[in-house]
């Protein structure tokens, strides 16, 4: 799941574009890496999963699995609504599963950075951790917790608030996969005054297939936004995703490639993002 205080809804005003020529070969760059990417999946080797690999298949995609797991991702938007220039952010988050009184937790850290904006400003974006305690059930799992925003974003990047709220969600298996919701929410507590408050609730809807040898299908990392200032969502997208789980070296890697269209277009957000991830699970018996 991407940030509740998604680095791709935290665009700063543009107030320059590429020429003609940068626009281009940017572009073209992207437009390469997305072919690579569809490549690594396709010719991703074949292997013979059992029942083990299919529940990792699931906990891959389940903010509430007690899976440790480490991934990078990349999120490109090519197109910006009112906007001629583009957004890039590439992102690291790390998951790391406890124990405490016998009750599962789960912490997860976010790191964003901006590394191409319409107004040209680029660098760490703001880091948001959160953890939940999760309950097993016999259809499924419930998670209950906390988020926080951690201004350690750069100038220009960075909301510059400290955050707090609460997480919470769910998780349905059935024979054919994984579906659920998960919900973040952040209230500022403290930072510049200077600054527009992050009050935000986000919703993500779960979704995920298998189709055999390591293949899966679903809804993207999308969230539902809404700002409540504004009283409204300011980010209202529809996505879908494919992934592959494999093997290098013995550890269980999941590639996953997917696409969004943002229909909120209202100021300079995202329209269309194209996303790459690559997440090394590591599973408890691994």
């Amino acid at each position: 799941m991407r940030l509740s205080h998604n680095p791709q809804n935290c665009l700063c005003a543009p107030n320059g574009t590429h020429s003609g020529g940068e626009t281009g070969a940017y572009l073209q760059r992207h437009f390469d890496l997305l072919i690579a990417a569809v490549c690594v999946l396709f010719l991703l080797p074949a292997q013979s999963f059992g029942q083990e690999s299919q529940s990792l298949q699931s906990q891959a995609s389940d903010p509430t699995a007690s899976l440790m797991s480490f991934q990078i991702q990349d999120f490109w938007s090519p197109t910006l609504h009112n906007s001629d220039g583009d957004l890039n952010v590439v992102q690291l988050r790390g998951a790391i599963p406890f124990t405490i009184g016998g009750v599962n937790q789960i912490a997860r850290l976010t790191l964003p950075y901006v590394t191409e904006s319409a107004s040209g400003q680029t660098g760490l974006g703001d880091a948001t951790l959160f953890n939940i305690a999760a309950f097993d059930r016999s259809w499924g799992r419930f998670g209950v917790g906390a988020v926080a925003l951690l201004p350690t974003g750069a100038d220009g990047v960075s909301a510059e608030k400290w955050g707090l709220g609460p997480a919470l969600g769910f998780t349905a298996r059935p024979d054919w996969g994984l579906y659920g919701l998960f919900n973040q929410n952040i209230f500022t507590v403290a930072g510049d005054d200077d600054r527009p408050d992050v009050n935000i609730s986000t919703l993500q809807p779960i979704l995920n297939v298998p189709l055999g040898n390591g293949w899966a299908v679903g809804v993207s990392e999308m969230g539902f936004v809404y700002d409540c200032d504004r009283d409204e969502f300011t980010s209202i997208p529809l996505g879908a995703k494919v992934s592959k789980l494999t093997q290098i070296g013995g550890r269980p890697v999941q590639f996953q490639l997917s696409y969004e269209r943002n229909f909120y277009d209202e100021g300079t957000g995202p329209k269309d993002t194209i996303g790459f991830t690559v997440k090394v699970l590591v599973p408890k018996n691994g």
